[in-house]
């Protein structure tokens, strides 16, 4: 298959494993911005499910804020770049914990 060169082969690419570039640096802002997204998709699906209490919209926002809390997990050393700092992963982890609380009443109230 042509898309499989010897580029996407770690041991075939020394360079690869050289110190963080310019495009590293960018690849980790990039995540954590990445990351603040889905933050903010969960927090609006959770806006949503509030106002409408339907159980599709109630599964999404915990569909979101699963991912959420896996994108929060604590990463190896070589991907800590693309995780939010400590202390905001701290932050948004007791946030997970509260919008899961938060939908555990909307679905206790419902039914």
């Amino acid at each position: 298959m042509p898309l499989a060169t010897n580029s996407i082969l770690p041991s075939a690419n020394p360079k690869s494993r050289q110190t963080p570039t310019l495009s590293s640096a960018f690849g980790s802002a990039y995540s954590v911005t990445e990351i603040n997204a889905y933050i903010a998709i969960r927090d609006q699906l959770l806006a949503e499910a509030e106002e409408q209490r339907t159980s599709a919209k109630l599964a999404s926002t915990i569909l979101a804020n699963d991912f959420v809390e896996g994108c929060l997990k604590s990463a190896r050393s070589t991907y800590e770049s693309q995780c939010l700092s400590e202390t905001d992963a701290i932050r948004e982890r007791e946030r997970c914990e509260a919008v899961r609380t938060r939908i555990k009443q909307l679905l206790s109230n419902a039914a």
